[in-house]
């Protein structure tokens, strides 16, 4: 068994054990042939007969890949060696040496409690990214696949280092072949554990790592929502630099960034990337909303009557109809000059009926751009009634709530006020929050406190009953 003050290979005195698992150790030495002595890194890895074969086939894929590979925040190859049995160890070790990187990895920092600023997490992402670049357009690509803090070392001057490289995956050799699944589970995408992996799955990891950094928290440990984990309502920071960290960790590899050199160019226009699709829409709702930065769409559906039930009130509606005509055909025989008033009344209880079924019936469209909004009400899918307005005439806070004529819809003030279509007063809260958000991305962390009635509101002019959602969750 390797020992502090040991001399492997008659060239590397071993100084401090960094790291151990059951086959595996990792060890700072010196380097007694370099002039001037230098540290370096050794691993080793036991060749016992319980070691699964897929360990020994990414150390040895470790020392390949890493031959080929030059960059500064990158260890590099040293040397790759045998030791035959060794003293007190009854099994041969494979030795790998590379340079050593200097400083604490981030989960080090992470364990002593330290707080990273929202500066040091964007220029961690930018270096990190930066190493990514190099990694995966280097032919063929080169995988890191276990990105995450103790994986990174913040040296000098806060440089980023990118290490231990045990399951890189040199992609042109997976092509066709079976991917021996690795990584850190919480910093893994789901397309990794299925045994695939693409350059993005190393942006879903240093998404990941940069949620823990920012939260403080190991991401496996936070909530989850449709795959997406939830992060926003923990940290204060910039809501672009949150929305990008999103699209890092976007569980669909479509929805997510594709490409490191694409993921730093979103970074320096952060504020212009669509949000990630939210979904907090009230269990058992059939609204359906569609939201990117430039558009806002949103399908409210008819009301509550089956096309059974429409059936239905048509008949009885004809069988009531039944009795005024019987009395205007008594009254045309008996009184000619009362025809025109008894087709009048007539016309005017088939338009009122008519009117009265209207609401069931229609569904409700609203469409939003940075321009224009219109509220379209349509009938088995025919236009019968549009309204237009300007984006720019809404103040998302104030023109914004919910319909004052008692109908439970939402109302827009843009010059005018527009009314959409009636709906529960779960989904009424949910709808005015989901347009103020996008109306106003600066108001996201905060909420209207539920259970204050709408009137109320108008009369305060809102303010006073705005509040930070910490303060009432």
């Amino acid at each position: 068994m390797p020992q502090v003050g040991q001399v492997l290979n008659d060239r590397y005195q071993l100084q401090e054990r960094l790291g151990r698992d059951a086959s595996r150790q990792t060890w700072l030495a010196v380097d007694l042939d370099a002039q001037p002595q230098t540290q370096v890194v050794v691993k080793l890895l036991a060749l016992s007969p319980e070691m699964p074969w897929d360990e020994c086939k990414l150390f040895e894929r470790e020392a390949q890949v890493l031959q080929l590979l030059d960059h500064p925040r990158i260890p590099q190859y040293r040397d790759y060696f045998v030791l035959d049995h060794p003293v007190d160890s009854r099994f041969s070790w494979f030795s790998l040496v590379e340079s050593y990187m200097p400083g604490k990895s981030l989960q080090q920092w992470l364990n002593l409690g330290y707080h990273f600023s929202e500066a040091q997490v964007k220029k961690i992402a930018v270096e990190v990214l930066a190493i990514l670049v190099y990694l995966h357009e280097l032919e063929p690509p080169v995988l890191h696949r276990d990105i995450k803090p103790s994986n990174l070392i913040w040296g000098k001057g806060q440089r980023v280092y990118l290490v231990d490289f045990g399951a890189v995956q040199d992609k042109a050799a997976a092509e066709g072949a079976t991917f021996t699944v690795v990584g850190t589970y919480g910093y893994v995408p789901m397309e990794q554990f299925g045994g695939r992996a693409e350059p993005a799955s190393d942006l879903y990891a240093l998404g990941a790592t940069l949620i823990h950094l920012l939260t403080g928290v190991a991401p496996a440990d936070l909530p989850q929502q449709d795959g997406r984990v939830q992060f926003g309502d923990r940290v204060n920071f910039d809501l672009g630099l949150l929305n990008w960290i999103g699209k890092l960790t976007e569980p669909n590899l479509t929805d997510r960034l594709s490409t490191a050199r694409q993921a730093l160019k979103a970074l320096n226009h952060k504020h212009t990337l669509s949000p990630p699709i939210t979904n907090r829409r009230p269990t058992g709702s059939q609204i359906q909303l569609h939201k990117s930065a430039r558009q806002l769409k949103i399908e409210i559906p008819r009301r509550g009557f089956r096309a059974l039930d429409v059936l239905y009130m048509l008949g009885v509606a004809g069988i009531l109809s039944y009795f005024p005509l019987y009395i205007i055909r008594l009254a045309v025989s008996r009184y000619p000059g009362v025809v025109f008033w008894l087709y009048f009344a007539v016309i005017y209880l088939f338009v009122s009926l008519i009117w009265l079924l209207l609401p069931a019936l229609q569904q409700t469209h609203l469409y939003f751009d940075r321009k224009r909004f219109e509220i379209v009400w349509k009938v088995f899918g025919l236009c019968y009634w549009r309204r237009r307005g300007k984006t720019a005439e809404i103040d998302g806070w104030r023109s914004v709530y919910a319909d004052p004529e008692g109908r439970k819809g939402v109302t827009i003030e843009a010059k005018r006020r527009y009314a959409s279509s009636s709906m529960s007063d779960v989904e009424r809260v949910w709808l005015i929050q989901e347009i103020r958000d996008w109306l106003d991305p600066a108001f996201r962390n905060f909420r209207v406190k539920p259970g204050i009635f709408t009137d109320e509101m108008l009369d305060a002019g809102f303010d006073e009953w705005i509040y930070k959602k910490e303060d009432f969750d």
